[in-house]
């Protein structure tokens, strides 16, 4: 097995993770900088990028068990999400319309053809059902998977600092906007601050799924 994207995205993952323990800033974020790092590298050496994913499978194959693996946080705050199950419904049914519709708008604000405001509608989900939705709506489903990826990544850079910043301190809360904006990536960064935010984030980012996937095929027809 060619070990070349594993090493190199480990590597680098790591150096930038240790980068940002001395200095936390938003330009610093260690996922950020990781994907970055790869471009310009595989920019600069010429190697192809079908020769460096195929030499990290191993790794994106390890993303379903990392996903699965969210369920053991989720056990173990059970009765604290049982306790606010009411809020945390109503928190993804109102932020999964409003990351729907203001995606939209601020689109159509900034005079975006309603091919790719359909291809960003589903950006705040995780992208393997977002294409599914973004076929479903006519979208342009790669578009839609780069929008997902980048939400995930600004999500993950600023989701936190954006919050202490608006100095929004409930557990709950804090977790619900990153699952729901940010799906797994801002998931994987609130869970490193707090357990019950982590845990509240994974469940968020599942039940919008759903929820997105159910709704947004049904407004389509009012928002374009």
């Amino acid at each position: 097995m060619n070990p070349f994207g594993i090493f190199l995205t480990l590597a680098l993952y790591y150096a930038f993770t240790e980068v940002y323990s001395r200095k936390r800033v938003f330009l610093l974020n260690p996922v950020l900088l990781t994907i970055l790092g790869i471009v310009l590298i595989l920019s600069v050496s010429g190697i192809s990028y079908d020769y460096y994913n195929d030499s990290a499978q191993i790794l994106t194959f390890l993303l379903g068990p990392a996903v699965v693996s969210l369920a053991v946080p989720l056990y173990r705050q059970r009765e604290y999400i049982y306790r606010y199950s009411k809020q945390i419904f109503a928190g993804i049914v109102v932020g999964g319309l409003v990351a729907i519709i203001s995606a939209v708008f601020i689109l159509k604000l900034l005079g975006g053809s309603e091919v790719v405001m359909r291809s960003i509608a589903p950006k705040s989900i995780t992208t393997a059902i977002a294409i599914g939705v973004s076929e479903k709506i006519s979208g342009i489903p790669s578009l839609t998977a780069v929008l997902v990826i980048l939400t995930g990544i600004m999500g993950n850079a600023a989701g936190v600092e954006v919050m202490n910043a608006a100095r929004i301190k409930d557990r709950v809360a804090r977790g619900l906007a990153m699952g729901v904006t940010a799906h797994g990536l801002g998931t994987a960064r609130i869970i490193l601050d707090d357990e019950v935010s982590g845990a509240v984030s994974g469940l968020g980012m599942a039940l919008n799924g759903i929820f997105t996937s159910i709704v947004l095929p049904l407004i389509a027809v009012l928002l374009f």
